[in-house]
């Protein structure tokens, strides 16, 4: 299984979603993989995102916002979408499922609203994979 998570400038929402998700794949041991990226990215990862991720134990300082490409996606199963639109890169003959989780940007706001953003992240995350978790069950 193949798992996008993809925002505007991946360096906030679709790097959360994406530490999330590698932590639930490893401590459930599934087998996934997960790529992320962004249809305009930054220069770097929010400094407030590192921050509130160190919160919760999860290092991402060492992560570089990069563009998501057709290619990434063409054998993905899920793509998961913040902010942006999965047709902005769609590969013509791609037959995977499109999610779009409606988030609140948090850019330029405070360590408050960046902690809310994560929480939001890790619980749809859990959510995601308690998803998958079940239908790998049922295959």
């Amino acid at each position: 299984m193949k798992v996008a998570f993809v925002c505007v400038g991946n360096a906030g929402r679709s790097l959360m979603a994406t530490a999330f998700a590698e932590r639930e794949r490893d401590e459930r041991g599934i087998d996934v993989e997960i790529v992320t990226g962004g249809v305009d990215p930054a220069d770097s990862v929010h400094d407030e995102v590192v921050a509130v991720m160190q919160e919760d134990g999860i290092d991402i300082s060492d992560r570089t916002p990069r563009e998501i490409t057709p290619a990434d996606i063409e054998h993905a199963d899920y793509v998961v979408t913040m902010g942006c639109s999965v047709d902005q890169f769609r590969p013509d003959k791609w037959d995977g499922e499109a999610r779009r989780w409606e988030l609140e940007e948090s850019a330029g706001e405070t360590l408050a609203s960046y902690r809310a953003v994560r929480d939001e992240i890790r619980e749809r995350v859990q959510a995601f994979f308690d998803e998958i978790e079940q239908s790998s069950h049922r295959a």
